[in-house]
């Protein structure tokens, strides 16, 4: 028997405080493959059994990385503040996706609800983290080329939602009423939003914001930067000079949610050299400088192409040459603007 939602049906919101339930509960929600309506339930998840936790937003609209057809529609799911999958069962990747949690996984909490594991619970835990672990691999565990395939809820993320039509008016009225956004910003992040989309659709505003000025971008800097390094992004006109006219540096792209951080100083948070891909579950390895700054998301707010409101916060890669270290003497401060 499927464990009922929290509060005897309601929606969780932000700002709840939820406790993660039992693994014998958790396990009763799983199908064969160790999903509940699509959505996998990871180990990385396992250390979270038990504990409680606040909801940081409901998951109803998330952009659609897998096939890029659209936007995509969940039910039933939350992010618990900013748990990420730290990728230790699968291969080390280090995209550092936020954790998609079903509200059947979750109850509100209750003072007078205490976990006990007990023996029946120790063994419901290690057979949970059994179907977890045997669900992070397809049936075929190896593709065409021999390279090993992963299964997480990123690549199964078509499964565990449905199409969004850009003209739905339902998707907005979910993110006005589901306590994502208070209705002032939401407003104005909606009016933001269709203007740009506007721009776009005639030709006036590029999806990438900044272009280089040839086929080829110029020779990057490299810094050999490490975690918890000091480094400030440089100015939009600079990121240019390095990029090529499409907008890239040696195949990654400089996007539009970049931009506001230009001039910004952040620490480093780590080195990028592997990550499952979302499309086909392979592990690619990445050679090149790939840089993921500490505190810096993907805020949903300044995409086109309809992406409005995700809440993925995923982490944008950065190219060395588009930071300089703090203290460096090419470091110089600007005070323009990065918007355009």
């Amino acid at each position: 028997m499927l464990p009922q939602k929290p509060a005897n049906g309601a929606a969780l919101r932000p700002g709840d405080v939820v406790e993660v339930r039992s693994a014998a509960e958790i396990l009763a929600t799983l199908d064969k493959d160790g999903a509940l309506h699509g959505t996998l339930f990871m180990p990385e998840m396992m250390a979270h059994i038990g504990q409680r936790l606040t909801v940081s937003r409901r998951v109803d609209k998330v952009c659609n990385m897998v096939d890029e057809s659209g936007s995509r529609r969940m039910r039933g799911t939350v992010y618990l503040e900013d748990l990420r999958c730290d990728g230790s069962s699968h291969g080390g990747c280090q995209a550092g996706c936020r954790v998609y949690w079903k509200e059947e996984w979750l109850r509100k909490v209750d003072d007078n609800h205490a976990a006990r594991l007990g023996a029946a619970g120790m063994a419901a835990s290690a057979e949970l983290e059994r179907t977890a672990g045997a669900a992070t691999h397809p049936a075929i565990p190896v593709d065409e080329s021999g390279a090993q395939v992963w299964r997480c809820q990123s690549t199964d993320a078509l499964k565990a939602s449905e199409p969004v039509r850009r003209r739905d008016i339902g998707q907005y009225w979910r993110e006005l009423t589901n306590g994502n956004f208070n209705p002032i910003r939401f407003v104005a992040l909606l009016v933001r939003a269709m203007a740009m989309d506007m721009l776009h659709h005639f030709g006036l505003m590029k999806t990438l914001p900044l272009q280089g000025p040839g086929k080829v971008g110029s020779k990057r800097e490299m810094l050999g930067l490490k975690p918890g390094e000091l480094v400030r992004v440089r100015s939009a006109e600079e990121i240019a000079a390095t990029l090529d006219h499409r907008g890239e540096s040696s195949g990654l792209s400089f996007d539009r949610e970049m931009l506001p951080h230009c001039g910004g100083t952040f620490r480093v948070k780590t080195a990028v050299q592997r990550i499952v891909d979302e499309k086909t579950g392979r592990m690619l390895k990445i050679p090149k400088d790939c840089i993921i700054l500490d505190g810096v998301a993907c805020s949903g707010e300044l995409s086109v192409n309809g992406r409005w409101f995700c809440p993925r916060a995923i982490y944008p890669f950065w190219r060395e040459s588009w930071l300089t270290r703090v203290g460096d003497t090419a470091d110089q401060p600007t005070e323009q603007s990065c918007h355009r």
